[in-house]
């Protein structure tokens, strides 16, 4: 809310320059902000009695892009990539599968290392756990076990998250 938006009785008001001006009623912090030729902003409207601040507007508004921008950046953000394997898959096909999870965790995602049952499998499920241990083993010096393997339906899935 910026200038006549502002229906407060009394507001807090801080200068230009960043000093506090005190408590005084709206319309006396608009002749204020009028004679310097600036605008009246209510920065924090939840604050008993609200704050407003005496600035341009539009270079406010540019400097709040420029920090909305500037934290975008540096956020990250976190993908959970799947590696689907079976029960029945060969030693030299595992170790494809966990080359391709150690580039995945290099980048700084997470995976989700899924085993699916088809058939008969599903009668084995028991004595297929060893490929999810032996995929959180091999990768064991670049990746910790966020979930441990569970079972839920035809498949048996596991987290991983990169080590810090």
């Amino acid at each position: 809310m910026i200038n006549e938006q502002i229906r407060d009785r009394e507001v807090r008001v801080i200068g230009q320059d960043g000093e506090q001006l005190g408590i005084m009623s709206s319309r006396e912090a608009m002749r204020i902000a009028e004679e310097a030729g600036l605008d009246l902003v209510k920065i924090a409207p939840t604050a008993k009695p609200p704050v407003c601040k005496i600035v341009d507007y539009g270079k406010f508004r540019y400097e709040q892009t420029r920090k909305e921008k500037e934290a975008k950046k540096k956020q990250r953000i976190i993908d959970v990539k799947e590696i689907r394997l079976s029960p029945n898959i060969d030693t030299n096909d595992l170790n494809t599968k966990v080359n391709a999870a150690r580039k995945f965790l290099s980048k700084g995602d997470k995976v989700k290392v899924t085993l699916r049952f088809r058939g008969r499998e599903m009668a084995h499920m028991a004595n297929s756990k060893h490929i999810l241990d032996d995929v959180a083993q091999q990768l064991s010096d670049v990746a910790v076990v966020e979930k441990a393997p569970k079972v839920e339906g035809r498949s048996m899935t596991m987290f991983l998250t990169e080590k810090r």
